[in-house]
């Protein structure tokens, strides 16, 4: 299927809606929370994702997809954000899962645009959305936010020694949200399991999306260490 073969959407029509997936737990944190609910310049860690999807005036709504048996979610206040904000507990074993999950429990239109975010991202800023947003609206396909890779990349033998360097040029480091149509994401998810990002399950359709430019502050918390450099990066963008 490629691009050309797509169906013409009905771009008048199309709404934009956010989903987060938050079923997992980062074990790589450690701890006992899981790591969308450990504390980060005063909220959980989720709330700061949260917050700059629902002050989108682009986007309709913001699904957060949690564990069936989440009982942390309540324990917040999310009044501030109304009904724009639109917990589903039905979240899978895996990402994809919990994305496909979403997907079918939110009953969007097929041509209605959904951005997919990390929870663990939390200093997303409204300028990188809304240049995401510009920029796929009228795409054929779809994309995602990433940044080119600056490091010198080694692979590793075995036995943790260097087997050989890297060509790095025309290599991107991938960033959510992936903003794709939400009937060929889910169809693209169906197709293929155990995929780490939506953008390589829409790739799997033989589909090439495409690369918005972001920056490096719109990183991962993956380790302990990376808490101290979010909180960091709230403070300065005034959060």
């Amino acid at each position: 299927m490629r691009a050309d073969k797509l169906l013409i959407y009905n771009h008048a029509m199309s709404e934009f809606y956010a989903l987060v997936p938050a079923a997992g737990f980062g074990s790589r944190m450690g701890g006992e929370l899981p790591k969308q609910y450990l504390p980060l310049a005063g909220q959980p860690m989720i709330f700061h994702a949260l917050n700059t999807l629902c002050a989108s005036p682009e986007i309709t709504t913001v699904f957060v997809v949690l564990a069936p048996d989440d009982t942390q979610f309540h324990s917040y206040d999310w009044s501030r954000f109304g009904d724009k904000l639109q917990p589903l507990y039905c979240g899978g074993e895996m990402r994809s899962d919990t994305v496909l999950n979403g997907l079918i429990a939110s009953e969007l239109e097929p041509d209605d645009w959904v951005l997919v975010h990390d929870a663990a991202r939390p200093c997303l800023t409204q300028a990188q959305l809304a240049k995401l947003i510009a920029e796929l609206r009228d795409d054929a396909v779809g994309g995602i936010l990433a940044v080119p890779v600056a490091d010198t990349l080694k692979r590793a033998d075995d036995r943790g020694r260097i087997a050989h360097t890297e060509e790095r040029a025309g290599l991107w480091q991938a960033q959510t949200p992936q903003m794709f149509r939400a009937g060929l994401l889910a169809q693209a998810l169906q197709q293929s399991q155990r995929v780490t990002d939506e953008a390589s399950a829409i790739e799997a359709m033989g589909l090439q999306p495409k690369l918005v430019l972001s920056e490096p502050t719109n990183f991962k918390v993956t380790y302990p260490q990376d808490l101290l450099l979010a909180d960091l990066l709230l403070a300065q963008q005034g959060k």
